[in-house]
């Protein structure tokens, strides 16, 4: 008789996912944390990355000075999103599922430490970006990531059943051919302010908040400052008259006008509105933030009376720097020798003035080359922040600075791209898997 062999029963496997790799659009931080993670997740799913220019991981590369400010350290979520001007609200369960902390332990279990500078910025303790670009790398290729440069997805098509085809261009088509049939996609391409950019996003169904730029210093040609080009004060505040737009950080005077943290931070919080100004605005400084009029005046009034044989110019006040003190001083109509005694009152208001609110005549931007960030891309109503997944379009995820989510200088703009990506990657490999039925 045949030998009867009695077998546990299999269980029945739902029916697959859509056939075809998963692709990754964009070679920057949002995309690779998102290829990666795809990749490790699920091991057995190809998964391929392509990038439009010849070169990977650019921001990153040029972040921080060459440094890479890799993220920031907040102890909770809800401090972290404070420091978004849009999507702090979507980002705060995506950063519970994958924080900072969690950033610092990924980049840990890759050789990579970090370290923690005073004003809460992380960066790897090589003081290198070379280092976190390497690490990315390694991992990509460690995790069976096929990365193609100069390949562009000239056009995307949702197929009837699901998934994607697309038409490429460049170098990886002669590898992948001229049309890709694929199961997910993560579009990871950055942020772009140049009109029509996203016109391709729009033809998948995808409205878009309009791209501006966030992050920039401002240009003020007829600077009352001009002279002070290096000058630099710890704590100042910047308001825009007429607006409800303000800021308080370290300022620092260039040649074409004004930056620093305090700058570059407003600009943030006020990328829209300053875009609809024309970037055309007059821009208050308040040298000594701690005061107001109801307390300034006093206090230099009680001084002047203790201090009446010094020269004003040749004692600086307020921890101000020399050259800046001079100069206020002078518009105040004060000559170098004028001692305090012998101030006329108009002067003096008019020094009160300037220490609260020296005008500044802003006349358009200048881009912060290592922190080029964007206010606009895909609205957050059409995303899934959950899963990174299109609302509009199945089997269509985004990831980093495509999204109208940005953060301001220190890091934060790292951190939503590396947790965008993460979610996006283990939500495509999911999604891709094998799924038993019970």
């Amino acid at each position: 008789m045949p030998l009867s062999l009695s077998l546990p029963p299999v269980a029945p496997v739902a029916p697959g996912p859509v056939a075809g790799p998963i692709v990754v659009l964009g070679g920057g931080a949002a995309g690779f944390f998102g290829a990666i993670a795809c990749a490790e997740a699920h091991p057995t799913q190809p998964v391929l990355l392509l990038e439009k220019s010849p070169k990977l991981l650019g921001k990153v590369r040029i972040s921080g000075g060459g440094r890479c400010n890799v993220t920031h350290a907040c102890e909770s979520a809800a401090q972290l999103i404070q420091h978004y001007p849009r999507g702090g609200r979507q980002l705060k369960e995506a950063f519970q599922k994958f924080g900072v902390v969690d950033t610092i332990a990924w980049f840990a279990k890759r050789g990579v430490a970090l370290k923690t500078e005073a004003d809460g910025r992380m960066f790897p303790t090589t003081d290198s970006s070379e280092t976190i670009a390497r690490a990315l790398e390694d991992a990509a290729r460690q995790a069976g990531v096929r990365i193609f440069t100069r390949t562009a997805a000239e056009q995307i098509v949702p197929l009837p059943a699901g998934g994607f085809s697309l038409t490429l261009s460049g170098e990886g088509s002669a590898a992948l051919g001229t049309t890709l049939q694929v199961s997910r996609l993560l579009i990871a391409t950055g942020g772009n302010p140049k009109s029509g950019a996203y016109d391709w996003l729009r033809k998948l169904g995808h409205t878009v908040a309009e791209p501006v730029p966030s992050l920039f210093t401002f240009n003020v040609p007829a600077s009352p400052l001009r002279e002070l080009p290096g000058v630099s004060v710890p704590h100042a505040r910047v308001v825009i008259a007429g607006e409800k737009l303000q800021y308080e950080g370290p300022l620092l005077v260039t040649h074409w006008g004004v930056s620093g943290p305090a700058v570059l931070k407003l600009s943030a919080w006020g990328a829209r509105r300053l875009h609809e100004l024309g970037y055309h605005s007059t821009a208050l400084i308040n040298w000594v933030p701690a005061h107001t009029d109801e307390t300034l005046r006093p206090w230099v009034q009680q001084f002047r009376l203790d201090n009446g044989k010094k020269q004003v110019a040749a004692h600086p006040q307020f921890g101000l720097p020399t050259r800046l003190w001079r100069t206020l001083v002078e518009q105040a109509g004060l000559g170098p020798e004028t001692r305090w005694s012998d101030v006329p009152a108009k002067s003096q208001n008019r020094l009160l003035e300037l220490l609260l609110r020296t005008p500044l005549q802003v006349q358009g931007k200048t881009t912060y080359k290592e922190e080029f960030v964007t206010c606009g891309g895909i609205p957050l109503a059409e995303v899934n922040f959950k899963t990174m997944e299109s609302r509009r379009v199945p089997g269509l995820y985004f990831a980093g600075e495509v999204l109208d989510v940005d953060g301001i200088t220190g890091g934060f703009n790292f951190q939503a791209a590396w947790t965008t990506g993460f979610l996006a990657g283990q939500a495509m490999a999911a999604a891709t898997a094998p799924q038993v039925v019970a």
